[in-house]
């Protein structure tokens, strides 16, 4: 995958993916959703991919973010392989349509490749991201609860799932 782009409407705004290794460089992204505290090694996905965000506004080309994806398995057949995506942005483009534009771009470009399945998890205290994630065209499927440990404690999360359409 070279880049996929798409435009945001009525801004005229693009949103484009490109695909970006372990080395590459991403912006410092801060939130309290991605205050860790220690982290696991062990915790490193094997196949993590990773995708830079490149937002076109006001004739300024800038990376905005960037998004992962790794895979999750709920049996051993190829059909039983999931996607699980995450996303993160800078605060300049947060409430613009970027981060939707960008997962459903993922999730559709994810589907071409023969995933059927496409999920993400929010906390269920981030509303911004459950309106993105809404708008990108996933699906809210529940709650897991206590799933997600960071530096201030456990918090739920929600799961929510893209499907490919037939």
């Amino acid at each position: 995958m070279s880049s996929i782009t798409a435009v945001l409407q009525p801004s005229g705004d693009t949103v484009a993916l490109r695909a970006i290794g372990p080395d590459d460089e991403r912006p410092s992204v801060q939130t309290s959703w991605e205050d860790w505290g220690d982290v696991d090694p062990a915790a490193a996905p094997a196949d993590l991919q990773r995708w830079a965000v490149e937002w076109t506004h006001q004739g300024r080309t800038v990376v905005a973010g960037h998004l992962s994806a790794h895979s999750v398995w709920y049996g051993p057949s190829p059909g039983s392989r999931a996607m699980n995506i995450g996303i993160s942005l800078v605060e300049e483009a947060r409430g613009r349509g970027v981060g939707s534009m960008a997962q459903q771009l993922l999730a559709e470009h994810l589907h071409e490749r023969g995933i059927v399945r496409v999920e993400a998890s929010t906390d269920v205290a981030n509303t911004a991201e459950q309106a993105a994630l809404r708008r990108a065209g996933f699906s809210l499927e529940g709650v897991l609860r206590q799933a997600q440990g960071r530096r201030d404690g456990q918090h739920d999360l929600q799961m929510w799932s893209h499907i490919r359409r037939p």
